[in-house]
């Protein structure tokens, strides 16, 4: 098997010389490359012929015993167990990752072209704030802070909004995702894709001492399904379409 160039097959004598934690190091490197190069095709892709667009992506490998799943947005993959469900990704949206995207803008402020400012406060300031304390957060910040307004907080917030409705540069509900590469903050020239990351997470799973059983299920679904299910829900339809069609000669 290859990705992104690197052969890890058992039989490549680089991978049977690197053991334990170093082939897994090696295999998570290997993807975190794939996700990167297939996010610069699909950006010489969409320059070729003019279009626009991304997505997000959501990856499952299994090799040697482990199971490497690979995440960039906000899609989701469960595991599915007779005893209960392990979640095996998380999502990557503008409030999971408030403090990379801050750091970011602290470090190379002239992306937000002095547009937006990278401080979170708990709502939109207006003019009348000015000069008053109110609560604040930057990216060396896990709790809140007070702060005097000045007139550079009254800019738009870099991340703005909570939940479903949190939004990266007032344009994208993700942090993670592939293309976008031309995709600009509406009326401006700032462009998303500095703070919109391609390199997905990458958990990794012990299927040999987590011991799996036949009914064991991986879901991997989009926002489409999360956004109205939840993970026990997902489970517990697992559990009956499974008993439902125990004899069922197509079931996998």
């Amino acid at each position: 098997m290859h990705l992104s160039g690197c052969r890890i097959c058992p039989s490549d004598p680089l991978f049977v010389e690197e053991k334990g934690i170093q082939a897994q190091d090696l295999v998570i490197g290997a993807i975190e490359k794939a996700f990167q190069e297939c996010d610069a095709v699909i950006g010489q892709k969409m320059t070729a012929t003019g279009q626009a667009g991304g997505c997000t992506a959501l990856a499952v490998l299994y090799l040697e015993g482990k199971l490497y799943v690979a995440n960039a947005g906000d899609s989701r993959a469960i595991l599915v167990q007779r005893k209960g469900l392990r979640a095996l990704s998380s999502e990557f949206t503008p409030e999971t990752e408030r403090q990379r995207i801050q750091h970011l803008a602290f470090t190379h402020p002239r992306l937000l072209a002095n547009e937006f400012t990278r401080l979170e406060f708990p709502r939109r300031l207006r003019s009348e704030d000015l000069g008053q304390k109110v609560l604040f957060r930057d990216y060396n910040m896990n709790g809140w802070g007070y702060k005097q307004v000045e007139k550079s907080d009254l800019k738009y917030p870099l991340v703005h909004g909570q939940g479903k409705q949190a939004r990266l540069l007032g344009t994208l509900a993700v942090s993670r995702g592939l293309g976008d590469h031309h995709l600009k903050v509406l009326d401006s020239d700032i462009h998303i894709k500095p703070f919109l990351l391609s390199i997905p997470e990458v958990t990794v799973i012990d299927l040999e001492q987590q011991k799996p059983e036949e009914e064991d299920v991986i879901i991997m679904a989009t926002d489409g399904l999360w956004d109205v299910l939840a993970n026990e829900q997902v489970a517990q339809l697992t559990h009956t379409f499974l008993q439902n069609n125990r004899h069922d000669p197509n079931r996998p």
